[in-house]
This record gives C-alpha cells, structure tokens and sequence, in this order.
C-alpha cells in the first residue's frame, strides 16, 4: 500500500513538473567567452519555487536535484523570470 501511495505522490510531482512548461535553449556563447550547452529550461514566471535550480526539485531531464535556496534570492535572476522578487512563500525548510 505504501508502495502505491508513494508511484501516486511520485506521478503527482512529475505531472506538477511538466505542467509548468519548459523549453529548450539553444548553445551560445556569453559575452565573456563563455559556451553555454544546449539544455531545457522552465519557463519564466516569477516564481523561484518552481525552478528545476530550487531546492528540493528534481529537473525531469537529467535527474539532477536543485541545489539553488529559493529563500535566499533577493531578486530574481533572469533564469528564475523578469517578475521580480516572489519571496512570499514562508515557513520553508530553509
């Protein structure tokens, strides 16, 4: 039973995660020299939460676990959106 309760929560994420959108981003180089791979992200919408870069998500694309505190952006990078600041959330693990 726990079994099945645990693929429902699992399928729950994965669909929260899809539901959000992402696109792909082509390879470029930065200004400072830098290349940057080709790679998937989500798409901008403000919210430091939802990003596959946050603590605790998981980008569905590589399995990798987000390392970025979402508690700690100040003001929101333009890979989290160009909505500003969406510290509202409170009483996180962090």
């Amino acid at each position: 039973m726990k079994a099945i309760i645990a693929g429902i929560g699992l399928l729950l994420v994965s669909s929260a995660a899809s539901a959000q959108g992402s696109h792909y981003v082509e390879g470029y180089t930065r200004s400072n020299g830098t290349y940057v791979a080709p790679h998937y992200q989500t798409n901008a919408n403000g919210n430091a939460y939802d990003n596959w870069s946050s603590r605790p998500n998981i980008n569905p694309y590589t399995g990798q676990q987000g390392t970025v505190n979402p508690n700690n952006v100040q003001e929101s990078p333009s890979w989290y959106g160009s909505r500003g600041n969406s510290n509202s959330r409170r009483g996180s693990p962090w």
